[in-house]
């Protein structure tokens, strides 16, 4: 058997160079995978920043019909109210639909609008007619029903992304 003693001399006696090991792969440049991520993460973030700005106009409608709103409190200011609503109608609707709406048919059109618990136009309608049409206008509790609830359908009313609109029925009145 051999000596260890004279391996080990043998060993230090050859003139070997040190093993060098490679450097660690590093980050850069990322893999085509990491590439892909990134490009999908950035797409989702456009859109995702393209929807919420889209969302954002289609609201803005709404918060200005809402602050022109609070600015009619008074029973004398019930048509103004009506007129505010029907304009509003207007910016999410085609002109042709919300015009020509008068009357029950009127406020049918704005409680289609809402979900079945916040709905009440046609439970104050009465109230809705005399405010708009008698001379003597309304007691203060029922302007304030009206108006709360027109401040309801302002604030909770499900209106269509605009030029999205799809009539239900294709129902033409000529008044």
């Amino acid at each position: 058997m051999a000596d260890p003693i004279s391996a080990n001399n043998m060993a230090a006696s050859l003139p070997l160079a040190d093993v060098h090991l490679p450097p660690a792969p590093g980050f850069w440049p990322l893999a085509w995978g990491w590439w892909l991520c990134i490009l999908i993460a950035l797409a989702g973030l456009f859109f995702l920043i393209f929807k919420l700005k889209q969302h954002l106009q289609q609201q803005e409608a709404r918060k200005e019909a809402l602050l022109h709103l609070k600015k009619m409190n008074n029973p004398s200011q019930f048509n103004e109210i009506n007129l505010l609503l029907r304009q509003t109608a207007m910016t999410y609707y085609p002109r042709e639909q919300v015009a020509g709406l008068t009357g029950q048919h009127w406020l049918a059109f704005l409680d289609s609008q809402l979900k079945e618990q916040h709905r009440g136009f046609i439970a104050l309608s009465d109230n809705w007619q005399q405010g708009l049409f008698s001379p003597q206008g309304l007691e203060q509790l029922a302007f304030s029903n009206c108006y709360q609830q027109a401040e309801r359908w302002l604030k909770k009313a499900h209106f269509p992304a605009r030029g999205t609109f799809k009539p239900a029925s294709q129902e033409v009145s000529n008044v």
